[in-house]
C-alpha cells in the first residue's frame, strides 16, 4: 500500500513542478514604460460610440482612448503614424483589435489628430509612457 501513494505523491509533484515552469514560460507577457510595438492601427468611430468598453466605460469617440489587447488598463501611450510622422498620446480602455497584424485600435479623435481615417488602418509604432493599474491588467 505504501508503494502506490508514494508514487501519488511523486506524479503529483511532477506535475505541480511541470505546470509551473509551464505557466511562467507561457504566462502574460510583462510590459515596462519605454517599450515599443510595431504593426497597424485601425479606428472605430461612430458604430462604436455609447457602447460599453471591457474597462467598464461607455466608448466616447472624442476621447483620446484605444484598444490593446494586453496593455493593463489606465497605461498611457503615444502612437506615430509611421507614413506621416504625427503623434497621440491615448489611454487604453478597451481590447482589441484581433484582425491579424493590427495592434491598436484607436478613438475617432486619436485618429483625426493622426490623419489616418482615409485609410483605415495604417503602420504604427506605439510607445508605452505610463502603465496603468495592474489590478485592471485584462487579457480579454
Amino acid at each position: 500500500m505504501a508503494r502506490p501513494s508514494l508514487l501519488l505523491v511523486l506524479a503529483v509533484a511532477a506535475c505541480l513542478i511541470l505546470g509551473l515552469s509551464t505557466a511562467s514560460a507561457y504566462g502574460p507577457k510583462r510590459y515596462h514604460a519605454g517599450e515599443t510595438e510595431r504593426g497597424d492601427a485601425s479606428w472605430c468611430g461612430s458604430e462604436c460610440q455609447g457602447k460599453p468598453t471591457a474597462d467598464g466605460e461607455t466608448y466616447n469617440m472624442n476621447d483620446l482612448t484605444a484598444a490593446h489587447r494586453h496593455l493593463p488598463f489606465g497605461t498611457i501611450v503615444r502612437v506615430t503614424n509611421r507614413v506621416n510622422g504625427l503623434s497621440v498620446e491615448v489611454r487604453i480602455n478597451d481590447r482589441g483589435p484581433y484582425e491579424a497584424g493590427r495592434i491598436i485600435d484607436l478613438s475617432s479623435a486619436a485618429a483625426d489628430i493622426l490623419r489616418m481615417k482615409k485609410a483605415g488602418a495604417v503602420p504604427v509604432e506605439i510607445e508605452v509612457l505610463r502603465l496603468g493599474t495592474p489590478g485592471r491588467h485584462n487579457d480579454g
